[in-house]
């Protein structure tokens, strides 16, 4: 399916992602009530981190992935684990019945969505009562590699920004109308990566590759380079998952 965001060549090196905290995922589960039983629709699926996440609380799981690439990815790292479906759709139009779901989870992709279509949609699927869920990895960038790294970006890139991914999402939700106010979450987690590893996460960083440009390669080899320079063969990379959760309001129109 034809998205704005291409992740096809970005796929086998998401492979290579940290999963979330599993301290936010608990407070995710804690605040919602959901748990083993329970209907989720995980939107922009992917590779299946947070799909696996999900499963292993024992909900039943509908993956929403638009990329073949990484749809097929994920169907494979769930192949066998049961109680998972996989549908090629996007967060704005996810083709599931109203009123279904107990939980829509994005992760790291609620982002590269039309947000307000895309809340509209997570509204329609929801059981009365029903959670929405939105979260992102945020790299520690006072860790002394990592900032390092934000130098070599800024130096090619002086414009760089992140987008939406690092900004609070509770402004758009209240916005929509549909949703009660947002509860923010936020857990730690140290991701240890082998350096070759870590070359081929950045090789999937699309927000970077949007924003260079031609000069992509250039600035993932400058990268390359400075990790092999460490000597080390793997780096532990802090992250802290950052996220929100607000529940479903009864009848309700979006604003505009």
């Amino acid at each position: 399916m034809k998205t704005q965001w291409d992740y096809t060549e970005l796929a086998p090196a998401y492979l290579k992602r940290p999963d979330y905290s599993g301290e936010a995922i608990d407070e995710i589960l804690r605040i919602t009530g959901t748990g083993p039983g329970s209907a989720v629709c995980d939107v922009g699926a992917g590779v299946a981190h947070l799909t696996l996440m999900l499963l292993a609380h024992g909900m039943t799981v509908t993956a929403v992935e638009p990329n073949d690439a990484m749809r097929e990815g994920g169907e494979e790292r769930t192949n066998g684990s049961g109680g998972v479906t996989w549908h090629e759709a996007t967060g704005e139009d996810t083709g599931q019945p109203s009123a279904a779901f107990d939980l829509v989870t994005f992760g790291s992709s609620f982002n590269v969505t039309d947000r307000r279509k895309a809340l509209a949609e997570s509204h329609r699927i929801l059981k009365p009562g029903g959670w929405f869920a939105c979260l992102w990895n945020h790299r520690d960038l006072s860790d002394p590699i990592q900032s390092t790294i934000e130098g070599i970006i800024f130096n090619a890139v002086p414009d760089y920004r992140y987008g939406t991914r690092r900004k609070d999402q509770s402004g758009i939700i209240a916005e929509s109308g549909l949703f009660d106010s947002a509860k923010s979450i936020e857990g730690n987690i140290r991701h240890l990566v082998a350096i070759d590893d870590c070359i081929r996460a950045w090789r999937s960083h699309a927000t970077l590759q949007r924003q260079t440009g031609e000069r992509f390669h250039e600035v993932v080899d400058t990268i390359a380079a400075f990790l092999k320079l460490t000597g080390k063969s793997k780096i532990e990379v802090p992250y802290t998952t950052h996220g929100w959760v607000a529940r479903k309001r009864g009848k309700a129109s979006l604003k505009s």
